[in-house]
């Protein structure tokens, strides 16, 4: 299984998505500081994902979300109204 997902920085209006086979340990990652790109961002939450049965899918998604900014809408507007 492939995870999409979307982490915010609790301090700042900044979001991040990423995609991993293993969510639980990415996340670790993250929050530890270990991964460049969202290093200076912290503190952050995992606020969505999404799950997808192949590599190429979670990587058009991941691709889809970074480029398209009524696609990151959108899944903003979801996460907002739960």
């Amino acid at each position: 299984m492939w995870y999409v997902y979307l982490l915010e920085s609790i301090d700042k209006q900044w979001h991040y998505y990423g995609f991993t086979t293993d969510l639980r340990r990415r996340y670790r990652e993250h929050v530890e500081g270990k991964v460049v790109s969202t290093k200076g961002h912290k503190p952050f939450t995992l606020r969505y994902y999404e799950a997808y049965d192949s590599e190429i899918l979670a990587r058009e998604r991941e691709a889809t979300l970074k480029r398209s900014r009524s696609a990151t809408k959108a899944v903003l507007n979801r996460i907002n109204k739960v």
